[in-house]
């Protein structure tokens, strides 16, 4: 989600340099509603590649691949343009039938992808993700970079609202060395609460609900039933305050404008930081789990800047 959330840029960036394209998307269904809340993005082509890589015996599975590389084909792109950088995305790019502008096997995540590349650009591998993303559009698409990002979503209607004025804790990630005490989550969701806002604890999955639930009983928060991509959004863009790990939500939450304070446990926050239009920050890195004390401070000075 994460690199969804990065890549969004890029479409006004194209659209101030030329502003008659027409640009549509391929993503993961899961994350399908991110660049389906950019008004400019003309279609979203949702794939199921994490279902379809372990189901490849299955004739099903080959249907569905064909159906979406037919849609890719029946586009008739002028260019396809893989801001991921890896294997995976790269042969799917492939299949559109159109030239595929890439990163350089320097600058690429995967060195394998370049190969599928007609034309390759060299973007510096020690930036932030969503400049390189950014930079990599300019250098095949004939402009330069100007301004901050500007991430063009637009959070849908609200599908469940908090029962008071709220800010978001995410204490869930994908792996468990991304993890942050639960306790210090409850300090946290303290400190909001005397600021006025009800702590908002979101969870994805099954066994994240028992820790949000956890956690909002020790600082008299709110969990939410289980939301979508896009329900979570509209949740996440009226809050304000989130506190987070380093996971997609807590990258589209600083997208969506709101102040934003990201966790790093395990992972150098200098190449995937916190970027976003309103009050951002992040804090920790790999080896450097932040301590509950540091957290409070920096989210105090988000919070009276």
């Amino acid at each position: 989600m994460g690199d969804v959330v990065h890549a969004m840029p890029v479409v006004n960036d194209i659209l101030r340099r030329h502003p008659g394209a027409e640009i549509d998307w391929l993503v993961e269904a899961p994350f399908a509603a991110i660049p389906q809340m950019h008004p400019a993005v003309r279609r979203v082509l949702p794939m199921a590649w994490r279902k379809w890589r372990g189901q490849l015996w299955q004739g099903a599975t080959w249907q569905a691949m064909g159906r979406l590389r037919d849609e890719l084909r029946g586009g008739r792109y002028e260019g396809v343009l893989d801001l991921q950088g890896l294997l995976k995305s790269a042969l799917w790019a492939r299949q559109a039938q159109a030239p595929v502008l890439g990163y350089d096997s320097a600058s690429v995540r995967e060195p394998a992808a370049a190969w599928f590349y007609q034309h390759k650009a060299p973007v510096p591998r020690d930036l932030q993700a969503v400049q390189r993303c950014r930079l990599l559009a300019a250098a095949h698409l004939g402009y330069s970079v100007e301004g901050p990002p500007d991430f063009g979503l637009r959070a849908p209607a609200a599908t469940w609202t908090p029962r008071a004025a709220y800010a978001v804790l995410i204490p869930s990630a994908s792996r468990r060395e991304k993890l942050w005490p639960e306790r210090h989550w409850v300090a946290v969701g303290r400190r909001l609460l005397e600021r006025g806002w009800m702590p908002v604890v979101l969870w994805g999955r099954p066994e994240e609900q028992t820790l949000a639930e956890r956690i909002a009983a020790g600082c008299e928060g709110d969990v939410p039933p289980f939301l979508r991509v896009g329900e979570m959004a509209a949740v996440l863009a009226g809050a304000h305050s989130v506190v987070g790990l380093d996971t997609g939500f807590t990258h589209l939450a600083a997208a969506l404008g709101r102040p934003t304070l990201g966790i790093y446990c395990d992972h150098e926050p200098g190449l995937a930081g916190i970027t976003g239009p309103g009050r951002v920050a992040s804090i920790g890195g790999k080896g450097q789990v932040p301590g509950r004390n540091e957290v409070l401070a920096l989210l105090e000075q988000q919070l009276t800047a």
